[in-house]
């Protein structure tokens, strides 16, 4: 069974949300909770919100109650969202140009499942 959670249009640029994501994916439901608590990068708390979601989904569901310590992040990824060009401010750039200041958003999005017998045993 695999459980999903989202979180879209996060206000951070996708770059910086994957420095973490990176830290976390292919990990334990409990070690990735625990790494995310206590990394000071600001897009911790948008995945371990995401995280924690994905959880409760995994608990609430009707079918089935999954084992908490048997979870695992599947599949962890940042995708990138739109831009936002708040109140089209812009930036000064050479020969008396300007651009307009981007500000990029994320799809944030992680898979649960359950450890198989087999990988438990090895």
């Amino acid at each position: 069974m695999e459980y999903r959670a989202s979180h879209r249009y996060a206000r951070i640029s996708p770059r910086k949300a994957r420095y973490v994501m990176d830290l976390v994916r292919g990990r334990s439901l409990n070690e990735a909770l625990e790494i995310l608590q206590f990394n000071h990068r600001r897009g911790a708390a948008f995945i371990e919100k995401v995280v924690r979601s994905a959880m409760a989904n995994a608990l609430n569901q009707e079918e089935a109650t999954a084992d908490v310590n048997r979870l695992y992040l599947k599949e962890a990824k940042v995708d990138e969202g739109p831009l936002l060009f708040g109140r089209m401010r812009y930036r000064p750039r050479a020969m008396g140009r300007a651009t307009p200041i981007r500000k990029r958003t994320s799809h944030i999005s992680v898979s649960l499942a359950e450890w198989a017998a087999e990988q438990e045993s090895a």
